[in-house]
């Protein structure tokens, strides 16, 4: 069984979206079922056959998520140190190109979220840079080709 990384944030937002899903998306559709049924035949009730696929919806998103806490290998980011790029450093890149500067948190996949300025461990930019150093110039290959970064800064927050 393979672990998922997460920070403590990560886990603790995956927690109380399980949360929400049992105690109030659960019973809502259940109450929702349950009057669709009271409308009689139930082969052309449509309100019916969309609080069932809701329900699945929202199991299979339970399941999902059970599963993520289960394996969560859970990383205090506050307790990490040192000038390697690694999970949950926050790093400062430079485009060589166009000089434009970047930060990001590296965090787990299902944390990631670019506008926030938080990328996943497994995105080409996280992949390309673990391990590297401050001074350190990685290319990363990405859809409008390949860019030069170099590392300026490492942060642990």
């Amino acid at each position: 069984m393979e672990k998922v990384p997460m920070t403590a944030g990560g886990y603790q937002a995956l927690d109380d979206e399980l949360k929400r899903l049992k105690t109030v998306e659960r019973p809502s559709v259940i109450a929702a079922i349950a009057e669709a049924r009271e409308h009689g035949d139930l082969s052309e009730n449509a309100e019916y056959h969309a609080a069932k696929e809701r329900q699945g919806w929202i199991e299979g998103q339970i399941a999902e998520i059970e599963d993520k806490l289960a394996r969560a290998q859970v990383i205090d980011v506050s307790k990490l140190s040192g000038t390697q790029v690694k999970f949950g450093a926050t790093v400062s890149l430079v485009d060589e190109d166009t000089e434009e500067e970047a930060r990001y948190q590296i965090v787990g996949e299902h944390e990631a979220d670019v506008k926030g300025g938080r990328i996943s461990i497994s995105s080409p930019i996280a992949r390309a840079i673990i391990g590297k150093e401050v001074g350190d110039v990685v290319e990363v290959n990405t859809p409008g080709g390949v860019r030069s970064y170099e590392v300026v800064k490492v942060e642990w927050i």
